[in-house]
């Protein structure tokens, strides 16, 4: 697969401190990768990197299998958490003038413009000042203004921040569309619900290193703690497991149906499982149950911990 970014060794140091030690990222094209980490990981340092608005102390950079240079800029877009407008001027200007100085030709501009304000239905704001605007308002236009140049590369920082649930779900779409359109997308956000929504792949940097990365459904595989569901009915009798499956709960759902929560032991198969059961009831569903991501960062930020220790 190939990568429309990579770093390779990057070190960062700011004055005593090591912002990123030796991290290695590679970025798989027309996909959504999640950037994770705690607040101070080095998460900031790393896209500030990708956008040159600083540079790293060593390593190795390439963008679409160049090494990075000044001309990239042009095909990266990036919505930081902190959103910036000049709140005196009027919305359709100021999406213009910020076009104009990512390259976008003034009639090209107006007309992608227009699109967008239609699509977000803000048309009525055009000749309001920024200032005028509700904060969820004003992100609206800061995503416009990120992608209206149309780059290979976005990066967004917390893009939901502040966004009510029906816009977080329209924001959501579009980046889904970028992403279907071809363009490759960094997401960095401390929601793992949305990692989860929608991210491909991660990198979550700890304390300046990067500890854990690859696939979403890999990593899920990865950290699974062989505990599944198991739904019966018709128990004939008070079902006895086998000692080597470790009953975490049993919920009865009804006079003549349970749900059981089993661990199974290391290398058991589900098969095992049903086997047991069969003899004296009814199955009627089996799920494993895979750690949210949620889970997996804190296990793996706190293993961190204390391996740092």
């Amino acid at each position: 697969m190939e990568n429309i970014f990579s770093a390779k060794e990057v070190t960062k140091n700011y004055a005593n401190h090591r912002a990123l030690d030796k991290v290695s990222i590679d970025i798989p094209k027309h996909g959504i990768f999640g950037l994770l980490g705690p607040n101070g990981a080095g998460k900031t340092t790393l896209i500030r990197i990708i956008n040159q608005i600083t540079a790293p102390d060593s390593g190795h950079l390439t963008f679409d299998g160049e090494p990075l240079s000044q001309k990239h800029i042009a095909r990266i877009g990036y919505l930081p958490e902190e959103r910036g407008l000049y709140k005196k001027m009027k919305i359709g200007e100021q999406a213009i003038y910020l076009a104009e100085l990512k390259g976008v030709k003034t009639s090209t501009a107006k007309k992608r413009l227009r699109y967008w304000f239609e699509k977000f239905e803000i048309q009525q704001w055009w000749n309001k000042k920024v200032e005028e605007l509700s904060k969820g308002m004003a992100q609206k236009i800061q995503f416009i203004t990120t992608i209206i140049h149309e780059p290979d590369l976005l990066i967004f920082d917390e893009p939901f921040s502040g966004f009510d649930p029906i816009n977080v779900n329209l924001l959501k779409q579009e980046i889904l569309n970028l992403r279907d359109k071809g363009t490759t997308i960094i997401f960095s956000t401390h929601n793992m619900g949305s990692v989860e929504e929608l991210c491909d792949n991660i990198a979550l940097i700890n304390k300046s290193k990067k500890v854990l990365d690859g696939s979403v459904k890999k990593i899920k595989q990865d950290f699974k703690p062989n505990i599944y569901e198991i739904q019966l009915s018709d128990v004939k009798r008070d079902i006895i497991f086998d000692p080597k499956f470790e009953v975490l709960n049993t919920d009865p759902l009804d006079d003549h149906t349970f749900l059981y929560k089993i661990r199974l032991p290391k290398g058991g198969s589900p098969n095992e499982l049903i086997a047991n059961t069969i003899n004296h009831s009814t199955v009627l569903g089996l799920k494993e149950i895979l750690p949210s991501m949620d889970e997996i960062f804190i296990q793996t930020v706190e293993n961190t911990k204390e391996f740092n220790c």
